[in-house]
């Protein structure tokens, strides 16, 4: 089928929830480039959202998923599964967590997350329910992940929402503190808000924050769903900060395209979940947990959190240039190779990503009017390179109008 084809086939039959998608079928990919179905190249700096974190055909992840499909692609929790409790091993090696729990995604993650946190406190008798959360947060498009985003602008046509979650102004923990109460469980947070605009947690914030969580016997969640498997230069993000959550719920990256998320938590927490309080029929499947093992081994084997950082470091002061070039730029935020590019209102963000996209740049625009840029860990500096030359000839139209 071509490209038009297939457009006219997805309006007829696919649910309009994606809207007036970029006109592109995206036929194969390699490393970091997309080529569509009229043998166009693109650059990649959105990778999925932060999903394929090793760009596109990676030896390891493709042979490691072709080898399990050829297998076993699934197989019922109601049997052991060599893969999953693999992956978790190596989640728990390297994390502060003691055991794991796999879900489909970050959403199916946060509301595990969300129902751990609550039967923690339900085993001691406690009437222990509510979670705090950010405002400008997101956690995912399910009900209760959906209630606890602190963003109303999602919530609205779904009111009422569950209730239970409070949300109170990001970086700031005299507001946490004056929102906990007897019936305060958890506290859930992003360290930089992806759909929010790649807005960072401060670090005293957060240190305050895990410390106030003692204080207050709650529990401390931290969604690194967009931030976890060496997004922002360190394996998790809250390894930045120095801090030990009692929970950390991952996706994206996990499974470098291969649909999988987890909760990796203390084992005192991690109890609260007996036989028959959680399940997932998909979750944990051997070839989702192939794929997770393949990444993270990577990861971890080929130093990519290292590389991250030093290209995501190069990959900033490059659009720091470019801020201190143009006024319309506001600020450039983030850690690694999750980064933002904030722009006055009179610049429209949207314009621009299609404007890059014609050059043969994905990129994308999120909350603030912000550009986010998340390409796969194996970008190169001279990929980078190309795309600040042509964000520059951009904006030097723009300033020149």
């Amino acid at each position: 089928m071509n490209t038009r084809d297939i457009i006219s086939l997805d309006k007829k039959y696919y649910m309009n929830t994606f809207g007036n998608r970029i006109p592109v079928v995206f036929e194969y990919g390699h490393r970091s480039t997309l080529y569509d179905k009229e043998g166009n190249s693109y650059t990649d700096f959105l990778a999925g959202i932060a999903v394929n974190i090793l760009g596109y055909g990676h030896p390891a992840l493709v042979e490691a998923v072709t080898a399990q499909a050829k297998k076993l692609m699934h197989c019922s929790n109601l049997f052991y599964i060599e893969s999953q409790a693999q992956l978790a091993q190596l989640l728990v090696r390297n994390s502060c967590g003691d055991k794991v729990f796999f879900a489909n995604s970050g959403a199916e993650a946060n509301e595990a997350a969300i129902k751990l946190a609550r039967k923690y406190f339900w085993d001691m008798g406690m009437n222990k329910y509510e979670i705090i959360t950010a405002e400008n947060s997101f956690h995912g498009r399910t009900l209760a992940a959906l209630a606890a985003t602190g963003q109303e602008k999602y919530q609205k046509p779904f009111i009422p929402m569950p209730e239970g979650f409070r949300s109170v102004p990001f970086n700031d923990l005299e507001a946490i503190n004056k929102a906990i109460g007897y019936t305060t469980c958890a506290v859930m947070i992003e360290l930089i808000q992806g759909e929010g605009g790649i807005i960072e947690a401060d670090y005293q914030y957060i240190k305050g924050l895990e410390q106030l969580c003692k204080e207050k016997g709650i529990l401390l969640i931290i969604d690194e769903v967009q931030t976890g498997m060496g997004r922002t230069g360190k394996l998790f993000a809250y390894q930045h900060f120095d801090i030990q959550p009692d929970i950390i719920t991952l996706a994206k990256g996990l499974g470098g395209g291969v649909p999988i998320g987890a909760v990796i938590a203390r084992d005192e927490v991690a109890s609260a979940f007996d036989p028959g309080s959680h399940g997932s029929t998909f979750g944990g499947n051997p070839l989702a947990c192939s794929a997770g093992i393949a990444v993270l081994n990577t990861i971890l084997e080929d130093g990519l959190t290292d590389k991250c950082a030093e290209l995501g470091n190069y990959f900033k002061g490059r659009l720091v240039a470019l801020k201190e070039k143009y006024g319309f730029i506001k600020d450039v935020r983030g850690k690694g190779l999750m980064l933002g590019m904030e722009l006055d209102e009179s610049v429209s963000g949207k314009d621009i990503v299609n404007q890059a996209f014609k050059k043969g740049f994905i990129i994308n625009c999120t909350g603030c009017n912000t550009l986010r840029f998340v390409p796969p860990l194996i970008i190169s500096q001279d990929e980078i390179d190309n795309l600040v030359s042509q964000l520059d000839s951009i904006f030097s139209n723009i300033s020149e109008d």
